[in-house]
């Protein structure tokens, strides 16, 4: 699961960091606010609805402060901020305060994964990013994980002092997310020339745009193992429910092991463009496999079927991780790495916000036609990926080509 010493094992140590702390909050937050600060169900999803909206606009004004101000220092302010969110937990009793420290975290979480890729980028040579990044997700999984082991174990407990231990522990993460960075190599800001075009470039880039919509559509994959399969299952085979769970360490522990694997055919534009077209149409036979479980079978052949279905999904999300983490990168320049990372993670909170309501109406409510429905999506998002990038990259000299192909870079310097 690690890197090669140097930058690239720091930086997976800091997300190791972040991600045990995220574990156990994820865990255990949604029970916390309802059952010990008293907020409704409905309240809470309004204000975890508004909180990541107000974060995915928020990461490209903070991407682009990285790159103008250097993403390490950054990093490190938004890590903090992110601890001083999570602390303020301990003592939120009331809607308002929780709205406000909810917004605090989803913003400060939204511009520290924008400042952490701009510092990458200026860490890391182009031809080991993608690799880099499949090393911090295999431990930002594994870091999931053991964290949901430690809230599960906040959850047996079920006493008030057990949550608060778990935010406390999250908050603690973030901080020594914060010193771990430090120790990395500072990336020298970026000058902006004074006849540069607009500060915020990414806003007007059309074909930046177009990949990151098809980006945000194929992670509609995202809620499909906490949310829309558990619900599935419990309508369709609730002697099943159990198994809910189990695809979802069985995914988590899947992208630990085999993401590193996965990306190393993707090297350039071309293979990763490839691997999300590739990424479609495996997505599409997890659905179709998952509507198969619909039919009238064998309780241990439905439990076959949904473990098969989950397979094939790993495999989609794995591919499609590895392509698109290239995309993200070669197509966004050097001097505007953090805004355009930032606005490419908005893909994330996209999925995140508008995910749970498309899955339960298409899947859960409209069964094996929701299903296919979702999953001609998917197919239909990873091929139009190429022609985007192809769009893109017309008027981007500065994209690598495939490593042993042509290209503008290859044709001005060589």
């Amino acid at each position: 699961m690690m890197p090669r010493a140097g930058a690239p094992r720091v930086l997976t140590v800091a997300q190791l960091s972040n991600s045990v702390g995220d574990g156990a909050y994820y865990t255990c937050s949604a029970l916390y606010f309802t059952q010990v600060v008293g907020l409704s169900p409905a309240r809470l999803g309004a204000g975890l609805t508004v909180a990541w909206a107000v974060g995915s606009l928020a990461g490209v004004p903070l991407g682009h402060l990285a790159d103008r101000r250097g993403p390490r220092g950054t990093a490190v302010l938004l890590a903090l901020a992110t601890a001083v969110a999570v602390a303020s937990f301990l003592v939120i009793r009331s809607y308002a305060p929780f709205l406000i420290a909810v917004c605090l975290y989803a913003t400060a979480q939204s511009g520290l994964a924008a400042a952490r890729q701009a510092l990458l980028a200026g860490l890391v040579a182009p031809a080991e990013r993608t690799g880099v990044l499949a090393h911090l997700q295999a431990a930002l999984n594994a870091g999931l994980a053991v964290g949901a082991a430690l809230g599960g174990l906040a959850l047996a407990h079920g006493s008030r002092g057990g949550y608060l231990a778990v935010f406390a522990v999250d908050a603690l993460s973030f901080v020594v997310c914060a010193a771990l960075t430090l120790r990395l190599p500072a990336v020298a800001p970026v000058a902006r020339p004074v006849d540069d075009g607009p500060a915020l470039a990414v806003l007007r880039d059309r074909p930046y745009a177009l990949v990151t919509l098809l980006n945000a559509v194929l992670l509609l994959r995202m809620p499909l193992l906490s949310l829309a399969v558990p619900l599935w299952i419990v309508r369709r085979v609730p002697q099943l429910t159990w198994l809910a769970s189990a695809l979802f360490v069985l995914n988590t522990l899947g992208v630990a092991l085999f993401q590193v694997r996965t990306a190393r055919s993707v090297t350039g534009l071309r293979s990763a463009a490839r691997a999300v077209r590739v990424a479609g149409a495996v997505l599409l036979a997890s659905c179709a496999v998952f509507a198969l479980s619909a039919a009238d079978l064998p309780l241990w052949a439905t439990a076959t079927v949904l473990v098969a279905a989950s397979v094939l999904l790993l495999i989609g999300e794995m591919k499609q991780s590895a392509g698109s983490w290239q995309i993200g990168f070669d197509l966004a320049p050097d001097d505007r790495m953090g805004q355009y990372q930032g606005f490419f993670a908005t893909s994330v909170a996209a999925a995140r916000t508008l995910g749970p309501l498309l899955l339960t109406t298409t899947v859960v409510s409209w069964g094996v036609p929701g299903w296919l429905l979702l999953g001609a999506v998917f197919l239909t998002a990873g091929h139009a990926m190429g022609p985007a990038v192809r769009w893109a990259r017309r008027d981007r000299p500065y994209a690598l080509p495939e490593p042993g192909a042509a290209g503008p870079r290859a044709a001005a310097t060589g």
